[in-house]
């Protein structure tokens, strides 16, 4: 149902642009034709997607703090946008257990200004803000959560965003019941894909691992959580945007993850991405004593399945297959941009 084509000359704001996902969606959205402008922090590692990529050149981008009401409510009087993406976060739970204060205030205090700035904008008619899979009360079960099921995240960081999700439903239901501006959220389970330079995270570890001709260092190779390639939640976003951006009906809280076969363990990840990469790639398990992380979680998207006819399109394997591809690019010098637009007609064809 997705039609970039939708986006062509749409005033748009991207919060988080700086980051992996940020930096793939606005790559999409330009190619598109949007009129983008990001607000975020300067990207959190270096290397970094958004550098490489040269997106940079192509959007309006501005380097902002959502914590800083002030200065976001000013690059909204600039923009007057018509579309509003949330992404800025703080994304990592470990770094969540160093610095708990940072990550209340970014991931609850920059969703109440984020929704402010839009509340006090009318030239807005469509809200995403994307949250996590980890919103969920985790009863480490066995089946996929629904979107009914309580909310009430154990680690700083998936409470943070449980809290941002209660914000939101407050803002929907005090000040944007008539339907507009629309306003969504989206639950995305794990994403890989080429350019995720973050620590503490599986793959990004393992092309570390695989750049320097070592064995990869798992955590815990049983946990399981369900994966999926960036561009299958982020195409899932825009159709979001776009259909409640024409009807209000469709705005709504959305899981967006793979269907259960692509839910698999640690282990099982780093299996494929040792195949993939070849070169006698090997990983090792060293438990190191770190903070609770849940054990095993998993979504029901039937919701974004019935509204949307929905479906992924990549399966695990070739979401590993495409950031092996990505990051070899990147190791030989080559074309990064290039790499991604040819991931991105291969998703769309």
């Amino acid at each position: 149902m997705l039609d970039l084509n939708f986006f062509k000359d749409k005033n748009i704001l991207v919060t988080g642009h700086t980051g992996f996902k940020g930096s793939w969606l606005c790559k999409i959205l330009s190619d598109a034709g949007a009129i983008v402008t990001g607000y975020s922090l300067k990207p959190p590692t270096d290397p970094n997607l958004f550098t490489l990529s040269g997106i940079e050149k192509k959007i309006n981008s501005i380097i902002g703090d959502i914590r800083d009401f002030e200065h976001l409510m000013q690059v909204f009087d600039q923009v007057q946008p018509e579309i509003v993406i949330h992404l800025a976060a703080q994304p990592i739970v470990r770094q969540s257990y160093r610095d708990p204060l940072e990550t209340y205030e970014t991931n609850v205090m920059g969703t109440v200004h984020l929704l402010e700035a839009v509340r006090l904008h009318p030239c807005v008619r469509s809200v995403l803000n994307v949250t996590t899979d980890k919103v969920y009360y985790n009863r480490e079960w066995e089946w996929g959560y629904r979107e009914e099921d309580p909310l009430d995240g154990y680690d700083p960081y998936s409470n943070s965003k449980s809290c941002s999700e209660l914000v939101t439903h407050s803002y929907k239901l005090s000040f944007f019941k008539d339907g507009m501006p629309a306003v969504s959220t989206a639950r995305a389970g794990n994403v890989i894909g080429g350019g995720d330079f973050a620590s503490d995270r599986i793959i990004p570890d393992c092309v570390r691992a695989a750049a320097s001709n070592q064995p990869m260092i798992v955590r815990n190779p049983h946990s399981v959580r369900p994966y999926q390639h960036v561009l299958e939640p982020l195409m899932l976003y825009l159709t979001i945007v776009q259909k409640q951006y024409e009807t209000s009906d469709f705005a709504g809280y959305y899981n967006v993850g793979p269907d259960d076969k692509d839910c698999l363990t640690t282990g099982n990840l780093v299996d494929l991405f040792c195949e993939s990469w070849g070169n006698g790639m090997t990983w090792e398990s060293h438990w190191d004593g770190g903070p609770h992380e849940a054990n095993f979680l998993k979504l029901d998207c039937s919701r974004v399945k019935h509204v949307f006819g929905w479906k992924p399109t990549w399966d695990v394997k070739t979401a590993v297959q495409k950031t092996v591809e990505w990051s070899k690019i990147w190791l030989e010098n080559g074309d990064i941009a290039a790499c991604m637009e040819e991931q991105i007609k291969s998703f769309l064809a």
